[in-house]
Parts: structure tokens; sequence; C-alpha cells
């Protein structure tokens, strides 16, 4: 293990003096404190830990600044240590006042500039109370999102109204064939739009209304998440139409959108929906194993922040560059304390079968929802009879 310490010779080289990573702290300060893995060996990586303090704040050499600001502004390292893997973990810490309170400010001090490197590794972030506080989170959270459908301890179930092309007509006896087969959840695929096969409006309405048909019959509500990403203006009239044709939650991918969106509708008091975050887009951000931003904190931490009540992303072993270790990290991110903010429902993807709920949920847990998506309209025996085998399989 290494602990950072100031180098006469570091400090020369990065322009930044003694005086500054010793600087007085005011009572009260309020702080964003972010850990990444960087390369060795300990001299380089002690330089990058610094690097990054001024790329993430200043972007700029410590001469451009006037010294009795640095303190205030430039990042601090709290500590440096070596990994098992022989790279290191960089604790940095910023001042609160860099931030404005939305997600643009967020990303952007945590890894704007260094993301563009390729050797820098976001791996966690966490947020004095102070400035938590200031972040809504899940509006309704695993525990709301259970007790509106009266599923106390199992794993949900969500079907997919899939693929692209089906008219809304088709897709509404798709989703009643869902609801038949007892899925807790339903949401559109990500590609659904306002394409010529399904337009938004009819597609939203049709389904909707099977949907509330089917969960009467059966005495127990299903949600239905309507896609609704888009341009900022034309995703707040489709969240707006969505509620008002029937949906009960909203789709939105924020790699497309930006999370800044998600949060906007999370917060909106006029729809009051829950939201299911989906990862299109995001997946490029996770880099490889030396850069990007860590799964949990791409697909956990940042979804929960932005206001997700459910939070989709791939399973392990499903031919998608994520371990098993990825995945319990997302979940454990989406339902840790933290503070205020509601616990977000992990929902894990990637054709899965009945025959690996049993080592998912091993692995995962309960709290968490099972996406069934085309697979089971394959099934020779049908929709609603390919679902008992999952219901079964959790029963084992």
């Amino acid at each position: 293990m290494v602990t950072y310490c100031s180098s006469p010779r570091l400090l020369k080289a990065m322009s930044l003096s003694p005086s500054m990573m010793n600087a007085r702290v005011p009572d009260g300060a309020e702080f964003l404190t972010a850990v990444y893995e960087i390369d060795g060996p300990a001299s380089t990586a002690q330089m990058m830990a610094e690097r990054i303090c001024f790329d993430q704040t200043i972007e700029a050499e410590a001469d451009l600044l006037p010294h009795v600001l640095q303190s205030e502004i430039v990042g601090q390292v709290q500590n440096l240590q070596q990994t098992a893997g022989g790279r290191y973990e960089a604790t940095i810490r910023f001042r609160g006042e860099l931030l404005s309170g939305d997600c643009a400010d967020l990303l952007n001090v945590l890894f704007g500039t260094s993301s563009l490197r390729g050797d820098v590794r976001l791996l966690s972030f966490t947020m004095t109370d102070g400035l938590l506080s200031s972040w809504q989170g899940p509006r309704f959270g695993l525990e709301r999102i259970r007790q509106i459908l009266a599923v106390r301890t199992r794993p949900l179930l969500c079907g997919v109204l899939k693929p692209l092309g089906r008219t809304a007509t088709e897709l509404a006896e798709l989703a009643a064939q869902l609801v038949e087969g007892e899925v807790d959840l339903i949401k559109d695929d990500q590609s659904l739009v306002n394409q010529r096969w399904s337009p938004f409006e009819e597609r939203v309405s049709r389904c909707a209304e099977a949907i509330d048909d089917r969960s009467r019959r059966r005495g127990r509500p299903c949600l239905y998440f309507a896609h609704v990403s888009g341009a900022s203006e034309t995703m707040r009239k489709r969240a707006a139409r969505a509620r008002a044709l029937g949906a009960t939650g909203l789709l939105i991918a924020p790699g497309l959108t930006g999370f800044d969106a998600m949060r906007s509708l999370s917060s909106d008091e006029s729809l009051n929906l829950p939201l299911l975050s989906h990862p299109a887009f995001l997946g490029a951000s996770v880099g490889s194993e030396r850069g990007g931003v860590a799964p949990g904190v791409l697909y956990g931490l940042l979804p929960r922040l932005a206001g997700a009540d459910l939070t989709i992303y791939p399973a392990f072993g499903a031919g998608y560059p994520m371990s098993q270790q990825d995945c319990l990290s997302i979940a454990q991110r989406c339902r840790e304390s933290w503070e205020a903010l509601h616990p977000t429902m992990p929902a894990v993807g990637g054709r899965i079968g009945p025959e690996r709920l049993s080592e998912l949920r091993t692995v995962l847990g309960s709290d968490l929802a099972f996406i069934v998506g085309s697979r089971i309209q394959k099934d020779s025996e049908g929709i609603p009879a390919a679902l008992r085998e999952f219901h079964r399989a959790m029963r084992d």
C-alpha cells in the first residue's frame, strides 16, 4: 500500500505548492469525493492523480490561477494506494462550490476531461450530506414499486413489447398475453419511438388499454413503461401524452437524452410516474478495464441519483462484457443506504431463460427485476405458458 505524499520533484512538475495540499478546510464545507483507478508505478500514479486534480477543475497549469484560489478550486488528493492488480486507486476530493446541482456539472467534474485519456477509470463517488440533499433520487423507489404491484419478496418479471415492425394492434395483443402470463411490468422496446408501423399515440393508447383491461381481470396491477426518449421538448410532450393515454411509467435512455433529462421527468409533479432507465448508448462509456466508468457507477449510482426507480443492465453470462462482480456491484449501488435517496430496483436482461433465475438470484438477491424479451415469444406452448415456467423457477 502506498499513501500519497507530496515530493518536491512532483510538486515542482505540477506547479502545486505544499501549502495547497494542507489548506485549511472551512467548517461546514461540502465535498464531492471520487475514486479513480490509474496506472503505476507509484511515481507515475502520483503524477496522474495530481493531473486529474487539475484536469477536472481548471484544466490549466497552476500559474494561471492566483494561489489563493487554488486550494478552493483545484481538486486535492486524499489517498493513493496500490491495488491487487498492480494499478493504483486515487481518492480525490473536490469542493462543493464547483457544482451547481445538475447532472451535467457533476459528470464534468467527475470525469469530463479525464474520460478522454483511456487509462483512467472512475470507480465510485460520494457526496457530503449538504450536496446530496439537493438530489431527490427515485420518486418511488424499490419498496414503493413493490407496494404498488403487491409483490413482497420475489423478483419482478418485466415483459417487452417488441420487435419493431409490429403494428400498435399487434403490440397491444402481445401486452395482453404478457399480463395473462403474470408479468409485473411491461416496457416498450427502446427501438419503439414514433415509426409508421406503430405511431407513438396509437401504440401507447392501445397498449395501455390492453394492459389495464387484463390487469383488472386478474385483480393485480401491471405497470406499463412507455418509451419517451427524444429531444428535450419532444420528450416532455411525449411524457405528458403517455400519462394522459394511460401509461403508468416512463422508459428513458439517459445515454441518449442525458441524465438531466431523466431527472427532470422524475421531479415533474404533473407526471408523478416511476421511471425505468435503459442503458442504450451507455455501454461504450464502460470502456476497457483500464479506462471508462465502472458499471456500478454508470448503471447504478448515476441513474439512481438522476431519479430512476428501476435501471436495466445486461446480466453476466449473457454475451455482454459484464462479469459477475460487475453485476453485483450495480445491484449493491442501487440498493445500498444512501442518505434519504430511495433504493433503485436493479433490472437484469439479456436473453434470460428460467434456467438462469436460480443462479442470478443467488448472486444478485431477490430485490430485482428480470427482463424477459423475445425468447418467450418463440415458445410453442404460447407466451402465458412460457411465463409460467419463469414463475415456477422463482418458486423452486
